[in-house]
């Protein structure tokens, strides 16, 4: 029984020496140095919102190399039939051809509708965690894409847990902050600040903001 118990102590301080060196890397964007440059297509996970935030993630989409960032596969909320719509007719102007398009749609629980109360949100978050662990794990991305919606929080969680697990350390998060966000971060994007390995933002005021918190915000003007 005490070694058991002396077992458990020594991994669980394994495991808080590997989180908190994770955090520390990704908060001084040190966590993508030490990575080879790519002779391979990157797996890629793009996480779409609904209304502006599909506008927006489409339009950074649209400009990646296809044949780099594939496949690509697209993480959704299940009530929202639109953006799927959207994808589709995406994918299709990339390659009209069916047989070599190199694209997938998931369904996921959503997380938290629009004025759904804090306190409520909670149950359909965890939901929608645990909903992610089996897609995350199967799909094991190497590039996660989001900017924002409440969709992406769950499905980055399990990817940073998998990271911290050992079971995908190859996976890279970008953030993207939503456009409409001028002076302060959406909730999404103060839940994630910490842990994703990109964080942009688009306007020059928010930056500042961010600034201080971490390090190696970046600002590219619109996207």
């Amino acid at each position: 029984m005490a070694f058991l118990a002396s077992l458990l102590l020594f991994l669980g301080g394994l495991l808080l020496v590997r989180l908190v060196q994770l955090l520390v890397s990704v908060r001084r964007g040190q966590s993508g140095t030490g990575v080879p440059p790519r002779t391979t297509p990157a797996r890629t996970m793009i996480v779409m919102g609904s209304g502006g935030h599909t506008a927006e993630m489409l339009r950074i989409v649209e400009r990646l190399d296809g044949e780099r960032y594939s496949p690509r596969q697209y993480v959704i909320a299940s009530t929202d039939k639109t953006s799927v719509v959207k994808v589709i007719e995406s994918e299709v102007r990339r390659q009209p051809d069916t047989q070599k398009q190199t694209y997938e749609i998931v369904t996921i629980p959503r997380s938290r509708a629009v004025h759904q109360s804090y306190l409520s949100s909670v149950a359909t978050t965890l939901l929608s965690l645990l909903s992610c662990v089996p897609i995350v794990l199967k799909a094991r991305p190497e590039l996660i894409l989001t900017n924002g919606p409440g969709t992406c929080v769950p499905v980055c969680l399990v990817a940073f847990l998998a990271r911290l697990l050992f079971l995908n350390t190859k996976c890279r998060i970008v953030f993207v902050e939503s456009f409409c966000r001028v002076r302060s971060l959406s909730l999404s994007g103060r839940i994630l600040l910490y842990i994703v390995d990109m964080f942009v933002v688009q306007w020059p005021e928010l930056l500042e903001r961010t600034a201080t918190t971490r390090q190696d915000v970046r600002c590219f003007g619109r996207l």
